[in-house]
């Protein structure tokens, strides 16, 4: 309000005037220096007596400033709180209120706000209390500030500032973030896999939480790929940021690594690749990832890390292990070799993958939350559905998390009895020469009737044996080995030999005398496929789905 306008007749404004006028006067030389001239009319009339006196605050009319005031404006007296004013913006918004009245019944507005309790606090402790935007039966949103009034009995003023422009701001951008996290998380959970691909080793589960309704959606991603041959990948990893930014770009690594996979490469020359395309993607985007490849004729786990957290196995007595290195700087950082390293997974291990958001506290260092989730996959048994809730609600993660949770586990059952009789190995060293072909016929034969396959894919296998061996001893170099496992839903045949150059599938010439073994593989199993092996040279295999009920 404008205290400028007010008479001029409240006591003691002339004699302040004056005294104003004359201090200006006696020091506006020292202001124009020596000059001569007369004094601007403006900056003169400023200091007469004629432009108004300014008058004392402390001799307003109180009731008659509050009555003006736009804001909401009660006071109530005593424990009861009875009420002794409303002013005209109160009457306005809620009509008018019988004074003496117990503020229960007299501004049931009040009580149905919460707000009693308030001035009960504010009357004990004498200090102010503010209770911010709240919505009244009106419609509209009110900031409510009660400050004690020490006078008689005691009693609270109430101000209420009307904050609906406000409040109704903050319910749109409120509601723009929600829809904004909806669409995050939508857009994550459809670019992780629906389905977890299930290997015929290997027993996998997996859940991802969403960051709280604070925290904006992050990159976390995981995922399972079968590369044949009876090998699994498996990989997980954080694009660092949140948002759908952060969702987009792990969708694009995601689809990047299931592209890697398919060409089976060693981990680190995948991460190799993932590294050089994250920078394309983004530069200043990077992303941790773990790459893990399983094997189960070597019972071991061969991964490479780009800056993502440590593997974790617990073997069949309760003992977990934790694969620290080789470790290299996140992707998208360039100039980095990655190289593999291995963790045993023999039969009853239990390995997790798992992201940042599982471990990593604001309060607490990194290595203390990798700490407890090992003590906890120590004690966690049952299946990897099991183990994955276990160590979620071991890690205290709730639906208001203040990061994203990504969780991998699986296990390599020990197998016994009658289900370890459908998961069987048999291998043989092939010597060079032209028995060699004959030997690898006529054990393959062996093994399969001894596994009571019946005889159309006993004869598939046979037939499979014979022309990958005859292509490792025509275009391969020793050692070689003839590999033959089955499952309960496949039987794999896989030749190893010295060379490293990769057969492809061709089309031969009626004259060709050579060409035609790898078309009749392609032609004959469900699925074949070669890669280079660590040591140097290569393997060949291929794979038949067995019929239900085959060998049982």
């Amino acid at each position: 309000m404008n205290f400028t306008r007010w008479s001029a007749r409240l006591p003691g404004t002339q004699r302040r005037a004056a005294a104003r006028t004359e201090t200006a006067a006696a020091a506006a030389p020292d202001l124009r220096g020596e000059s001569a001239g007369p004094v601007p009319a403006a900056r003169g009339e400023q200091l007469t007596d004629e432009t108004g006196p300014i008058p004392a605050v402390d001799e307003l009319p109180v009731r008659e400033v509050l009555d003006r005031v736009p804001a909401l404006v009660a006071l109530v007296h005593g424990i009861d709180h009875r009420l002794a004013y409303v002013n005209a913006a109160y009457e306005t918004a809620f009509g008018a209120r019988p004074p003496g009245e117990p503020a229960r019944d007299a501004l049931p507005e009040l009580a149905e706000l919460g707000l009693l309790p308030l001035l009960d606090q504010v009357l004990r402790s004498g200090k102010p209390r503010t209770l911010k935007s709240r919505k009244a039966p009106d419609g509209r949103s009110y900031t409510f500030a009660c400050t004690p009034v020490a006078d008689g009995d005691g009693g609270v003023l109430v101000f209420a500032t009307d904050v609906t422009d406000h409040a109704e701001a903050a319910e749109r951008l409120r509601a723009s973030e929600r829809r904004q996290r909806e669409t995050a998380v939508t857009l994550q959970r459809s670019l992780l896999p629906q389905e977890l691909e299930q290997p015929d080793d290997l027993r996998i589960a997996a859940t991802y939480h969403p960051g709280g309704t604070e925290a904006a959606v992050g990159g976390d991603w995981y995922d399972v790929i079968t590369l044949g041959g009876g090998r699994t990948a498996l990989v997980i990893g954080d694009v660092m940021g949140r948002g759908v930014r952060a969702a987009a770009v792990m969708g694009q690594l995601r689809t990047a690594v299931r592209a890697y996979a398919r060409l089976d490469l060693p981990p680190h020359e995948v991460l190799q690749l993932l590294d050089g395309l994250a920078t394309e993607i983004d530069a200043n985007q990077i992303a941790t990832c773990v790459y893990a490849i399983h094997d189960p004729n070597e019972g071991r786990l061969v991964y490479a890390s780009a800056g993502h957290l440590p593997i974790l196995v617990r073997d069949e007595n309760g003992e977990v292990q934790r694969a620290d290195e080789p470790t290299g700087p996140p992707l998208g950082t360039g100039g980095w070799m990655h190289a593999s390293g291995s963790i045993a997974l023999s039969p009853g291990s239990t390995a997790v993958l798992y992201t940042d958001g599982l471990v990593e506290r604001r309060n607490e260092d990194l290595d203390e939350g990798i700490a407890s989730l090992e003590r906890a996959l120590a004690g966690a048994t049952g299946t990897p559905q099991v183990v994955c809730d276990r160590l979620v609600r071991s890690a205290g993660v709730t639906a208001d998390h203040d990061d994203d949770v990504a969780v991998l586990v699986l296990q390599h059952p020990a197998r016994t009895g009658p289900d370890g009789d459908l998961f069987r190995n048999a291998a043989l060293e092939l010597l060079g020469g032209v028995e060699a072909a004959p030997r690898a016929r006529a054990f393959a034969s062996g093994v399969l009737t001894s596994w009571r396959f019946p005889p159309e894919l006993h004869d598939l296998g046979v037939l499979a044996t014979s022309e990958l061996v005859a292509n490792s001893l025509q275009h391969g170099t020793p050692p070689m080995r003839l590999r033959l496992r089955r499952t309960d839903r496949r039987l794999i045949v896989e030749v190893t030999d010295g060379d490293d150059h990769l057969p492809r599938r061709r089309r031969a010439e009626p004259a060709d005398e050579s060409g035609r073994g790898i078309a009749i593989v392609a032609t004959i199993a469900s699925a074949w496929g070669s890669r280079r092996t660590p040591g140097g040279g290569k393997a060949v295999w291929c794979e038949f789905a067995l019929p239900k009920g085959a060998g049982r």
